[in-house]
């Protein structure tokens, strides 16, 4: 884990990977808690049985934006920003899904500074974005999430 103070700190990982998340495992309890809390039931992420016998998969998948939603988790794992008095999920940008997470599938955020701007005061970051499966070549998604802060 990095610590960032101030802008300038911030700055200076620019067009760099800033770290890893750990590891985290999506089961089938959360998926069932996201379906829950979002309405969507849908059989591929909450009918197991259904899935394993029609399903492309053979296995219950997490929602995508379930995936999405444990961005600010995993990212608090890789980056502590301090000296802040608020900080803002001000966007995600250019999402792709590569694959779909499997129930049971291990996931781990990967961070890179694409881009920060100071707007009078208030910092503003794009950080690109990699949810990799454990095991798999190819990612969960790809794409910019946008953070602003307002440092003391």
């Amino acid at each position: 884990m990095i610590i960032i103070n101030n802008f300038e700190e911030y700055e200076s990982h620019l067009g760099k990977e800033i770290g890893l998340s750990q590891w985290h495992t999506i089961d089938q309890n959360q998926i069932n808690q996201f379906a829950d809390a979002t309405l969507d039931h849908q059989w591929i992420h909450v009918n197991k049985e259904k899935a394993e016998r029609e399903g492309p998969f053979k296995a219950t998948i997490a929602h995508g934006y379930l995936t999405l939603s444990l961005i600010p988790y995993l990212w608090k794992q890789i980056a502590e920003v301090r000296n802040i008095k608020m900080e803002i999920n001000y966007g995600i940008e250019n999402f792709k899904f590569g694959q779909p997470v499997l129930v049971d599938n291990e996931v781990q955020l990967k961070a890179k500074l694409k881009a920060i701007a100071n707007l009078r005061g208030t910092t503003k970051v794009v950080i690109e974005a990699t949810l990799n499966i454990k095991d798999q070549k190819k990612p969960a998604y790809t794409g910019d999430v946008v953070f602003l802060y307002h440092f003391i």
